[in-house]
């Protein structure tokens, strides 16, 4: 009888270890599914609204929303385009002397999840800094992001006549910017690498 008990006990305790490995060998597949790798932030970016400013030569801009539809933060760090040379994410913003300036944002543009950012004149802007061809009204022009994950993303939007005054730039001199206004007069800060424009 004792025996019995014995041989009874032993296997109610085989099989309830057998379960709890199981149990742990589940589990253990779990973080594998949690950590798989996220989606390229170029997949999520979608340009909306956007738009370039038409210029004979010189410097130029592009606008828009940048959407991110994504569950993730992105980050925009460059741009590049067949249309310039030298081309730049600017932001603007007021200076120690409550002046605007516009300046290089160089930790790029953080668009957060499900949210747009919105590049316009007055604000976040991209900026070509050296027009390889002039830009007709209707024109298309392509251009493509790169994020901070190396993934990039391309859009091509329309060129749009866009008068205005010139832009006045810190340092005092005042740079062609082929009627362009930015929504006010705005400076560039003296720091800003002009892609070969001198002040």
């Amino acid at each position: 009888m004792h025996a019995r008990n014995s041989q009874t006990t032993f296997l109610a305790l085989t099989a309830a270890a057998l379960i709890a490995l199981t149990g742990c060998s589940a589990s253990a597949g779990s973080p594998e599914e949690s950590t798989a790798p996220a989606a390229p932030a170029g997949d999520s970016v979608d340009m909306v609204n956007g738009w370039v400013k038409a210029a004979d030569s010189g410097m130029s801009a592009a606008f828009g929303d940048l959407e991110n539809t994504g569950t993730s933060d992105v980050t925009v760090v460059s741009v590049d385009t067949e249309a310039s040379s030298a081309l730049e994410l600017h932001e603007t913003v007021e200076n120690e002397t409550g002046e605007m300036i516009m300046r290089e944002k160089t930790d790029g543009f953080t668009i957060s999840a499900g949210e747009s950012l919105s590049l316009e004149p007055g604000g976040n802007h991209i900026m070509l800094m050296d027009l390889t061809n002039p830009i007709q009204a209707g024109d298309e022009i392509t251009f493509t992001l790169t994020f901070s994950d190396d993934s990039t993303s391309e859009f091509t939007v329309p060129a749009k006549d866009y008068a205005g005054a010139n832009e006045n730039y810190e340092g005092g001199e005042e740079m062609d910017m082929d009627g362009m206004d930015m929504g006010e007069d705005m400076n560039m800060d003296e720091d800003t690498d002009m892609g070969g424009h001198s002040e």
